[in-house]
């Protein structure tokens, strides 16, 4: 099932338009063997050229996206500061 799609448009050298998508796609937990199987996590990359995936379990998503939001925080944390030093300093 797709979670969601984050699309991405840029031009090449010779200004043609193409796009990239990073898409978050989900498979349920089912059962295999009598055996319970964690769902997973599907991190797949399209564009023009094709298609590449990576299947993650539920606990590697966790890692990275709390990676992710570490990082993201920490990039807006230092935005924050520069504007507040050019506000500062006009």
């Amino acid at each position: 099932m797709i979670e969601d799609e984050l699309i991405h448009w840029w031009k090449d050298d010779a200004g043609e338009q193409h796009r990239t998508i990073l898409r978050l796609e989900s498979e349920g937990p089912q059962v295999i063997n009598n055996f319970p199987r964690d769902g997973r996590i599907v991190v797949r990359l399209v564009n023009t050229v094709g298609s590449q995936a990576m299947k993650l379990s539920p606990e590697e998503a966790l890692r990275v996206s709390t990676q992710m939001m570490s990082i993201a925080k920490e990039l807006l944390n230092q935005k924050r500061d520069l504007w507040k030093k050019s506000d500062d300093n006009p």
